[in-house]
């Protein structure tokens, strides 16, 4: 709406300033700017900051991805829209070339950026092919996310002779574990196992767990061509039907995965266990072992619920042992404080063509559980050992809770019919967790949680982490997938053979450049992941415009409430305007909306059944009215106000920001904004078709899984 915020690089008096339309010379989202900081008067007896741009230090984004389409007016011209929410408005392309065609997906580089009176005008440089695909979809979130997809030949030279040098018996001083009776458990559709578990009775009346895992470090040599690429990397990015691997496959599908019946090098966490499941000792090893069996989660499970036909006996004694020891872990480790919250996820079911057909719940089997208690007992257990080394590493941290955010998550909970205690503890936390779990609220209040906790990150400073209740964290036990984990295995290796020498390892001001770096990469894989997901979602629910579905309030504004589908969970977004004929009020504050006539609510938690508006593909965006009135919550209506009487004055907001109470009578005369271009095509709210392949109703080909367990997020 032609407006923005700055977010400064040190913290100050005024917080984010808000740059009011006019104000923002031709910067976009991303972009790191000076500005000037001026006083726009009083509101509510503070001062109120604004700001005007005054120049453009560096361009975050000049390259976007979007759809290449034609105005068809007197004097038609091109534009693409770009998708996401980083940059809204179309690009003008003045030559589009032979390359590509209307509804292509494009990447555009940005060569004028857009004015207060001019759109944006760029050049195409890529055209990925007709947009609808899976894979041309895909393609194009590696594209705007800057995903490198591709590796160069000297790295594939190393991963080459790394793979030709392997000799299981070329290493005398590793540790022979090929007599004993490990496996790997992981999802259906993975292709590399970078963890095996092994269980062994010690002389304390308990158990030796081992945790085995891939030992990269042997075969991606510090500072070489392949190395470097990997640290570019940070980590493999998961797709429905594609890896953007850290690896080049023949080292992270080959010789580094754990597969069944090969001899594997693995960096071995071994941790003994009292019969309590506390920690007594643990160590590390350079190790050589051999898969039993390849399990996925669903079997592992049948093997718990009795379905052992099939099975080694030594199979199945491990994974019941694997059960026990688990739940004595978790035990102890909720005990503590250990956080987990009730957020659902659903597998997307897709089409032997790639279009999404459907969801189904996934998978949350115990067996999930068992193996995420052992990697977190296991990244413990190598985080433990360099701390006494007094080594600079990149640990896992979580900071605590910031205390300011629980006065906003108290009235956030009220307003969804709980109490909690003004401190809220851990304890308190989840607690709150195990009272909403199968209730319709529970997503909001989960999510409620989630946004009030800082992120995790890489870092050597020693705080810990918050959600595991850790004093020292790491992670150990991805790296095949997690360049932070490849570090602290080189830190380890030295360790094993006596070479670590405290005065040449990196300092903790390189650890930290690498740690930033790393947190970056996963924060933008995180992104593509959930934006491609929410994008397949979107693209089906196209094809479902007029229905109706039931689903939750998870957010209240001060222009409308989002709704959660509780099938598919993406949200979308009713209007105050679209909630029926009355006059609705917004308290996000309370986290409510109410109808003044009638006197009925709105409000966090609540069911609603809904009916699809209009999908917004490049934005992302679904919009939502009510199918059928709320149910039940009225209040008493305020005293001497007479339905069809005169209705409050709107307050007035241009330049402001919104205020903490909204009401709307009809819908406004100003829809979103339109192109900046006389006869530009209209685009918020239209309709993108999915493009699908000619033919009959789609088959269903199976569920379509990141090739990562949930524990992976730790």
């Amino acid at each position: 709406r032609g407006f923005g915020f700055i977010i400064p690089e040190e913290p100050n008096a005024h917080g984010d300033l808000f740059i009011p339309e006019g104000g923002a010379m031709d910067a976009i989202t991303g972009d790191t700017v000076a500005a000037s900081v001026r006083r726009g008067g009083k509101r509510d007896g503070k001062m109120v900051y604004r700001g005007e741009i005054d120049e453009i230090l560096a361009r975050g984004e000049s390259r976007f991805v979007g759809e290449l389409d034609r105005a068809k007016q007197k004097k038609p011209f091109w534009f693409v829209m770009p998708q996401g929410r980083t940059f809204t408005d179309p690009i003008l392309i003045d030559d589009v070339g032979p390359t590509a065609g209307e509804g292509d997906k494009v990447v555009v580089e940005i060569i004028h950026y857009p004015t207060s009176t001019d759109l944006a005008r760029g050049v195409i440089v890529e055209s990925l092919g007709e947009g609808g695909p899976i894979d041309v979809e895909t393609l194009g979130m590696i594209r705007q996310h800057g995903l490198p997809d591709e590796f160069g030949p000297e790295a594939i030279a190393d991963a080459r002779r790394a793979l030709d040098g392997f000799d299981p018996e070329s290493d005398p001083t590793r540790e022979d574990f090929t007599g004993w009776t490990v496996a790997t458990i992981d999802p259906d559709t993975a292709r590399d196992y970078d963890d095996a578990i092994s269980i062994q009775p010690n002389g304390n009346g308990g158990v030796t767990l081992g945790v085995h895992i891939a030992d990269v470090s042997s075969f991606v040599i510090a500072d070489s061509d392949l190395d470097e690429e990997a640290r570019e990397r940070g980590n493999s990015v998961y797709f429905p039907r594609k890896v953007v691997p850290m690896l080049p496959e023949i080292l992270s599908n080959g010789v580094c995965s754990l597969q069944e019946g090969q001899p594997r090098f693995v960096k071995t966490a071994l941790i003994d266990y009292d019969a309590e499941g506390n920690v007594l000792k643990s160590r590390m090893a350079n190790g050589l072992i051999s898969s039993a069996k390849r399990l996925t989660y669903k079997q592992a499970q049948g093997i718990l619920d009795g379905r052992t036909g099939g099975y080694d006996a030594n199979v199945v004694a491990l994974v019941r042992q694997m059960s026990s020891l688990a739940r004595r872990i978790e035990a102890r480790r909720r005990e503590a404080g250990m956080l987990h919250l009730d957020l659902p996820e659903v597998e997307l079911v897709l089409s032997d063509e790639g279009c999404v057909i459907g969801v189904e719940p996934a998978d949350d089997s115990f067996t999930h559980t068992i193996i995420e208690m052992f990697m977190v007992e296991a990244n413990e257990a190598a985080a433990r050992l360099l701390a006494r080394l007094k080594v600079p590493f990149l640990r896992r941290i979580h900071p605590d809770r910031d205390p300011e955010s629980g006065g906003h998550l108290r009235e956030f909970i009220r307003a969804c019919g709980y109490k909690v205690s003004t401190d809220l503890s851990r304890p308190d936390i989840q607690a709150l967790i195990d009272r909403v779990k199968g209730r319709p609220e529970s997503y909001a209040v989960n999510l409620a949680l989630l946004k009030t906790f800082e992120s995790a990150e890489y870092s050597p400073m020693n705080v810990g982490h918050y959600a595991l209740a850790s004093k020292c964290y790491c992670h150990f036990t991805s790296p095949i997938r997690r360049y932070p984990d490849l570090q602290v295995h080189r830190l380890l290796d030295a360790h094993i053979r006596g070479v670590l020498d405290t005065e040449t390892v990196a300092g903790a001001a390189e650890v930290g450049k690498l740690g930033e770096h790393c947190s970056r990469t996963e924060r933008r894989a995180a992104a593509a992941e959930r934006e491609l997901r929410t994008l397949l979602v979107l693209m089906m629910l196209t094809d479902h415009v007029g229905e109706t579905f039931e689903g939750v309030v998870t957010g209240v504004t001060s222009f409308g409430v989002f709704v959660q589908s509780a099938k598919y969970l993406v949200e979308g977004l009713i209007r105050l305007e679209d909630l029926g004929d009355d006059w609705w009020e917004s308290n996000p504050a309370a986290g409510e909306v109410i109808a003044q006539r009638s006197g009925t609510r709105i409000r966090l938690g609540d069911p609603l059944q809904v009916k699809i508006v209009s999908v917004d593909l490049p934005r992302r965006e679904l919009e939502l009215a009510l199918a059928a009135p709320p149910k039940g919550r009225t209040r008493r209506k305020p005293a001497g106000k007479k339905p069809g009487g005169k209705k409050p004055a709107a307050r007035k907001s241009a330049g402001k920001k919104p205020a903490a109470k909204t009401s709307v009578a009809k819908k406004p005369a100003g829809k979103k904004p339109a192109a900046k271009t006389a006869g530009a095509k209209k685009s918020a709210g239209r309709k993108p078709a999915a493009k699908k392949p000619a033919g009959a109703k789609p088959k269903a080909s199976g569920v379509a899984k990141s090739s990562r367990p949930k524990r992976r997020r730790r």
